[in-house]
């Protein structure tokens, strides 16, 4: 399971990575789809019992 849970932390860094970025940008829609990703990413994160506090 150690590969699963790398891969969806991984996965929540990369988002909220991009999260920043497009805020940075200004750019509203890639703020938006960001905003979905990391969403997406934190709920199977949460639904499998990955703890995600404090990936960035």
């Amino acid at each position: 399971m150690g590969g699963f849970i790398e891969a969806a932390r991984g996965r929540v860094r990369r988002a909220r990575t991009t999260l920043d970025a497009a805020k940075e940008a200004g750019d509203a829609h890639a703020v938006a789809m960001a905003e979905d990703e990391l969403e997406d990413a934190l709920r199977i994160a949460e639904a499998h019992g990955v703890e995600t506090e404090g990936e960035q």
